[in-house]
């Protein structure tokens, strides 16, 4: 175990809570939205896995206001919404398990003390408390869409920073994808109708399968379309920004064209 007890008197439950918020589950959009980095939570018997509560507030924890403009999504298109419970310094739930960025050493220029030169045991541990049941509860909500023949697309919410390294980034925000590029090209363009917002394809990112999870594993792999939503942070970092990007999304998600039966976008 890394850290130790940091004596605070939370509860069991509130230290380690289930991994996996859920919203709205039954709800009736074709839109699944998925929010990974939500929380900057970790269990106080990681001590902050050695880095300073300011830190814990920065991007380098969890991407502000990405759950608060998942949240308004959900209520707005009347869709399922999953939301990560954890730090993602605590294990990256858009990541490959176990790749170098799951369990970072180094965020940015911040070192992270408490994942330097960590066993297996405690590796398996992040896995099946965390990564695998968060992973599970989607996978298995997916099957019985197909099952029951619902047609989905899958919209990841994150956030960026306005500066990267001392690097200014221009763009408002970002679509990502792999293969769902008429769907990107489709939010893109109805962001885009607002001309005071620079909005750009796979930026500040890409999506690599060695360095992504959610598009390439429940889009590409299940034939889904998938995009990732990068929001600059600044942007939603308070409640009429996170009101205003909640507005924009849910106009032009509801405003795409129709997913065929076999669930492609119809020309």
């Amino acid at each position: 175990m890394n850290g130790r007890r940091s004596g605070l008197s939370r509860s069991a439950s509130e230290d380690w809570p289930p991994p996996v918020e859920i919203l709205n589950e039954a709800g009736a959009s074709e839109i699944v939205l998925v929010c990974e980095h939500a929380s900057n939570h970790i269990p106080s018997e990681y001590n902050n896995l050695g880095v300073s509560p300011e830190d814990l507030t920065r991007h380098i924890a969890w991407d502000i206001g990405a759950a608060e403009v998942t949240r308004g999504l959900a209520e707005a298109l009347d869709a399922p919404a999953f939301l990560g419970t954890y730090s993602r310094l605590l294990v990256d739930l858009n990541r490959p398990f176990g790749c170098q960025s799951s369990m970072p050493v180094r965020s940015e220029a911040t070192d992270i003390p408490g994942n330097i030169g960590l066993g297996t045991e405690e590796c398996e541990r992040r896995r099946q408390a965390i990564f695998d049941p968060f992973h599970a509860v989607i996978a298995a909500h997916l099957d019985r869409r197909t099952t029951q023949g619902r047609h989905t697309r899958l919209v990841t919410i994150h956030s960026f920073t306005p500066v990267f390294l001392g690097v200014t980034r221009p763009w408002h925000g970002g679509i990502l994808f792999d293969r769902s590029r008429r769907f990107a090209e489709a939010v893109i363009s109805g962001l885009s109708h607002d001309s005071m917002l620079n909005i750009a394809a796979n930026q500040p990112y890409g999506i690599h399968r060695d360095e992504d999870y959610a598009v390439p594993i429940y889009g590409t792999d299940r034939g889904l379309p998938a995009i990732l939503v990068e929001i600059r942070n600044d942007l939603i970092s308070n409640v009429r920004g996170v009101e205003q990007w909640v507005v924009r999304l849910a106009d032009v998600l509801r405003a795409l064209p129709p997913l065929d039966e076999a669930g492609f976008v119809s020309e």
